[in-house]
Protein backbone atom coordinates (compact mmCIF):
# COMPACT_ATOMS: atom_id res chain seq x y z
CA UNK A 1 0.00 0.00 0.00
CA UNK A 2 2.18 2.48 -1.31
CA UNK A 3 -0.05 5.66 -0.73
CA UNK A 4 0.07 4.67 3.12
CA UNK A 5 3.31 3.77 3.15
CA UNK A 6 5.80 5.27 0.96
CA UNK A 7 7.09 8.63 3.17
CA UNK A 8 7.51 6.09 5.85
CA UNK A 9 9.16 3.68 3.65
CA UNK A 10 11.36 6.78 2.28
CA UNK A 11 12.43 7.71 5.47
CA UNK A 12 13.48 4.82 6.32
CA UNK A 13 15.96 4.42 2.76
CA UNK A 14 17.00 7.87 3.73
CA UNK A 15 18.49 6.47 7.48
CA UNK A 16 19.65 3.32 5.84
CA UNK A 17 21.38 5.25 3.08
CA UNK A 18 22.99 7.98 5.38
CA UNK A 19 24.23 5.22 7.48
CA UNK A 20 25.91 3.73 4.85
CA UNK A 21 27.53 7.14 3.33
CA UNK A 22 28.76 7.51 7.18
CA UNK A 23 30.45 4.18 7.04
CA UNK A 24 31.88 4.88 4.22
CA UNK A 25 33.50 8.50 5.26
CA UNK A 26 34.79 7.08 8.07
CA UNK A 27 36.31 3.64 6.81
CA UNK A 28 39.80 3.81 5.70
CA UNK A 29 39.10 1.82 2.43
CA UNK A 30 37.66 3.14 -0.75
CA UNK A 31 34.00 1.41 -2.01
CA UNK A 32 31.53 1.97 -4.51
CA UNK A 33 27.57 2.22 -4.25
CA UNK A 34 25.39 0.91 -6.33
CA UNK A 35 22.74 3.65 -5.37
CA UNK A 36 23.45 6.55 -2.88
CA UNK A 37 21.45 8.71 -0.90
CA UNK A 38 20.88 11.80 -3.32
CA UNK A 39 19.11 9.58 -5.54
CA UNK A 40 16.72 7.95 -3.32
CA UNK A 41 15.52 11.85 -2.82
CA UNK A 42 15.59 13.19 -6.64
CA UNK A 43 14.29 10.01 -8.01
CA UNK A 44 12.59 7.73 -5.78
CA UNK A 45 10.47 9.73 -3.77
CA UNK A 46 10.24 12.48 -6.30
CA UNK A 47 8.76 10.18 -8.41
CA UNK A 48 6.24 8.42 -5.52
CA UNK A 49 5.34 12.16 -4.94
CA UNK A 50 4.90 13.02 -8.64
CA UNK A 51 2.88 9.33 -9.19
CA UNK A 52 -0.04 10.62 -6.46
CA UNK A 53 1.44 7.76 -3.80
CA UNK A 54 3.09 10.71 -1.35
CA UNK A 55 1.16 13.72 -0.29
CA UNK A 56 2.88 17.17 -1.32
CA UNK A 57 3.14 18.04 2.77
CA UNK A 58 4.95 14.73 3.16
CA UNK A 59 7.30 14.92 0.49
CA UNK A 60 8.38 18.60 1.31
CA UNK A 61 9.11 17.01 4.97
CA UNK A 62 10.91 14.23 3.68
CA UNK A 63 13.15 17.04 1.22
CA UNK A 64 13.60 18.97 4.02
CA UNK A 65 15.20 16.25 6.16
CA UNK A 66 17.26 14.85 3.45
CA UNK A 67 18.36 18.25 2.62
CA UNK A 68 19.61 18.72 6.45
CA UNK A 69 20.88 15.17 6.48
CA UNK A 70 23.01 15.63 3.33
CA UNK A 71 24.36 18.99 4.33
CA UNK A 72 26.59 16.76 6.83
CA UNK A 73 27.57 14.37 4.42
CA UNK A 74 31.48 14.72 2.45
CA UNK A 75 29.87 14.23 -1.54
CA UNK A 76 31.23 11.69 -2.64
CA UNK A 77 34.62 11.30 -4.55
CA UNK A 78 33.14 11.00 -8.12
CA UNK A 79 29.51 10.35 -9.03
CA UNK A 80 29.32 8.00 -12.07
CA UNK A 81 26.10 7.78 -14.16
CA UNK A 82 25.77 4.31 -16.23
CA UNK A 83 23.10 5.97 -18.67
CA UNK A 84 20.79 3.92 -20.57
CA UNK A 85 17.57 3.77 -22.77
CA UNK A 86 14.63 2.51 -21.54
CA UNK A 87 14.22 -0.29 -24.14
CA UNK A 88 17.53 -1.58 -22.70
CA UNK A 89 16.26 -1.09 -19.61
CA UNK A 90 13.56 -3.08 -19.45
CA UNK A 91 15.53 -5.90 -21.40
CA UNK A 92 18.07 -5.94 -18.10
CA UNK A 93 15.08 -6.36 -15.66
CA UNK A 94 13.55 -9.00 -17.91
CA UNK A 95 17.41 -10.88 -18.06
CA UNK A 96 17.44 -10.61 -14.41
CA UNK A 97 14.06 -12.17 -14.20
CA UNK A 98 13.39 -11.58 -10.89
CA UNK A 99 9.63 -12.71 -9.99
CA UNK A 100 9.20 -8.91 -7.99
CA UNK A 101 10.30 -7.31 -11.22
CA UNK A 102 8.30 -9.25 -13.80
CA UNK A 103 5.63 -6.63 -14.05
CA UNK A 104 7.67 -3.62 -14.05
CA UNK A 105 6.09 -1.20 -16.72
CA UNK A 106 8.12 0.14 -18.92
CA UNK A 107 6.47 4.08 -18.24
CA UNK A 108 7.22 3.34 -14.72
CA UNK A 109 11.02 2.65 -15.73
CA UNK A 110 10.56 5.45 -18.26
CA UNK A 111 9.59 8.23 -15.72
CA UNK A 112 12.28 6.98 -13.57
CA UNK A 113 15.08 7.23 -16.12
CA UNK A 114 13.56 11.07 -17.16
CA UNK A 115 14.43 11.99 -13.55
CA UNK A 116 17.94 10.46 -13.36
CA UNK A 117 18.18 12.20 -16.44
CA UNK A 118 17.04 15.52 -15.11
CA UNK A 119 18.93 14.80 -11.78
CA UNK A 120 22.46 14.09 -13.52
CA UNK A 121 22.21 17.52 -15.44
CA UNK A 122 22.32 19.40 -12.18
CA UNK A 123 24.56 17.01 -10.65
CA UNK A 124 26.88 20.03 -8.56
CA UNK A 125 28.22 18.42 -5.63
CA UNK A 126 31.68 17.13 -6.97
CA UNK A 127 33.42 15.39 -10.52
CA UNK A 128 30.35 13.06 -11.81
CA UNK A 129 31.15 10.95 -14.98
CA UNK A 130 28.32 9.92 -17.19
CA UNK A 131 28.54 6.78 -19.32
CA UNK A 132 26.30 5.73 -21.93
CA UNK A 133 25.87 2.19 -21.66
CA UNK A 134 23.03 1.02 -24.17
CA UNK A 135 26.67 -0.33 -26.09
CA UNK A 136 27.93 -1.63 -23.28
CA UNK A 137 28.27 -5.11 -21.74
CA UNK A 138 30.41 -4.79 -18.86
CA UNK A 139 29.02 -8.05 -17.17
CA UNK A 140 29.89 -10.58 -20.57
CA UNK A 141 32.62 -8.36 -22.27
CA UNK A 142 35.84 -7.71 -20.37
CA UNK A 143 36.90 -4.76 -23.05
CA UNK A 144 34.04 -3.05 -22.32
CA UNK A 145 34.59 -3.39 -18.31
CA UNK A 146 38.22 -2.24 -18.48
CA UNK A 147 36.55 0.69 -20.72
CA UNK A 148 34.48 1.85 -17.80
CA UNK A 149 37.65 1.50 -15.53
CA UNK A 150 39.70 3.13 -17.43
CA UNK A 151 37.33 6.68 -17.72
CA UNK A 152 37.01 6.45 -14.21
CA UNK A 153 40.75 6.63 -13.34
CA UNK A 154 40.85 9.51 -16.04
CA UNK A 155 37.87 11.25 -13.89
CA UNK A 156 39.93 10.73 -10.84
CA UNK A 157 43.03 12.49 -10.17
CA UNK A 158 45.19 10.15 -8.33
CA UNK A 159 45.55 12.12 -5.89
CA UNK A 160 41.82 11.89 -5.09
CA UNK A 161 42.21 8.32 -4.91
CA UNK A 162 44.96 8.36 -1.95
CA UNK A 163 43.48 11.13 0.70
CA UNK A 164 42.81 8.83 3.19
CA UNK A 165 46.58 7.53 3.39
CA UNK A 166 47.89 11.13 4.23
Amino acid sequence: DMNSYSFQLQVYFLNHRFNAHKGIETSSFSAIQDRSIYEDAHIFAKNLYLQGKMTKRDFENYFELYKTIVSSLNPPTLMIFLKRSTDKLMERIKLRGRDCEKDISPDYIDQLNNLYHIWYESYDLGKHLIVETDELDFLNNEDHFELLVDRIHDAIEQKDLFLTLQ
